[in-house]
């Protein structure tokens, strides 16, 4: 199964790749000794996004769905967890079953809304809108749900101003709970984005992501060969969905509220530039870019939020025009073409033989 690390499906292969990438991983465990805590707390959350953009990679990259939906899931999953932490607490260990219920409703809807767009044979445009339909639509019921009706057990979600006073995650430790905020909260988080990026790595080098992608390319072709086409793709949609849940509960922890702005047209079309500037179709390019990015907006939004919208904008528009594959996937293939096309002219010279 490890072997399944490399394959066609990913750019990085190499020796030097993974070399590269435990230098980086060294750096990101041992950051937090030299780092303010607050530091260390605003990196969990640039961290916390890139599970939703992974996921809108398997989606999109690698299954040619373009989903507007990531904030929807994002949202089902931040307000079930809110909803179950207020009612049911977190102590005890109970947050990590509060953390699961939450990833496992989004991921229940995820089937049902999958089931009826890829079984109903939408596909190409109609899958965006259909997915941004349902997402504005939870952000436009979510908005006015500020009377004290609007409320599940204890637990108001109280419109626009969004929920609040949720416990952040915690862990049992030693017969008590240990709070994960700031930095066990980006220990926690970085462990389990390796994970999940090793993890989707050996999926889509094994057969699964080859069909997938086989399904990107010819749909037709590929259910002539034999395959179920229809339930290959909602394999991806609801594992895509299911990630983009997971940091919808890890930003409502973090933070400790949830607003249905979080859910809204802005921030669904966050994913689709993240990935888009990245490179949809490899996992590497769409962490180290999304991550990037992120960085760089939150900066901008310091001095101008309305700034750091247009740029973000602007981003979209260039990388489409200039760079469709994606800026970090253009880098990544550079970097492996240069050894190669040295190692050919050394062969080709006369002194190698």
């Amino acid at each position: 199964m490890l072997k399944r690390l490399n394959g066609p499906q990913t750019l990085g292969n190499g020796r030097g790749f993974w070399v590269c990438a435990c230098l980086a991983l060294l750096a990101a465990l041992i950051y937090p000794v030299f780092a303010d805590p607050y530091d260390v707390g605003n990196f969990a959350y640039f961290l916390i996004w890139v599970f939703m953009a992974l996921g809108l990679c398997l989606m999109w990259g690698y299954g040619g769905m373009l989903s507007f939906g990531q904030t929807f899931f994002f949202g089902i999953g931040g307000y079930a967890y809110g909803v179950l932490s207020v009612d049911l607490g977190n102590a005890h260990g109970m947050a990590l079953g509060n953390f699961v219920m939450a990833v496992v409703l989004a991921g229940l809807t995820a089937v049902i809304l999958g089931y009826l767009m890829i079984y109903g044979r939408i596909n190409g445009v109609f899958f965006g809108i259909v997915t941004l339909s349902v997402t504005l639509a939870l952000a436009f019921f979510l908005g006015q749900t500020a009377g004290p009706e609007w409320a599940i057990g204890s637990a108001r979600l109280n419109g626009f101003n969004g929920m609040q006073g949720m416990a952040p995650l915690s862990l049992p430790w030693f017969g008590g709970d240990i709070d994960l905020e700031e930095t066990p909260l980006y220990y926690f988080v970085l462990v389990l984005l390796v994970c999940t990026y090793l993890a989707l790595r050996i999926l889509v080098n094994a057969r699964f992501g080859n069909v997938l992608v086989a399904v990107r390319e010819d749909s037709q072709r590929t259910e002539l060969l034999g395959y179920d086409v229809r339930l290959y793709q909602l394999g991806g949609f609801v594992l895509g969905s299911i990630l983009a849940a997971v940091s919808g509960v890890f930003y409502t922890a973090w933070g400790q509220f949830i607003t249905p702005s979080s859910i809204g047209l802005p921030a669904a079309a966050m994913p689709i530039i993240w990935v888009a500037f990245a490179g949809r179709s490899d996992l590497t390019a769409t962490l180290v870019g999304t991550f990037v990015l992120l960085l760089v907006f939150q900066t901008l939004t310091i001095y101008s939020e309305q700034a750091a919208l247009i740029l973000m904008g602007l981003i979209l528009v260039l990388t489409v025009m200039f760079a469709p594959q994606g800026c970090f996937v253009g880098l990544g293939r550079i970097a492996q073409w240069r050894p190669v096309r040295r190692h050919t002219m050394r062969a080709r010279s006369p002194e190698a033989g």
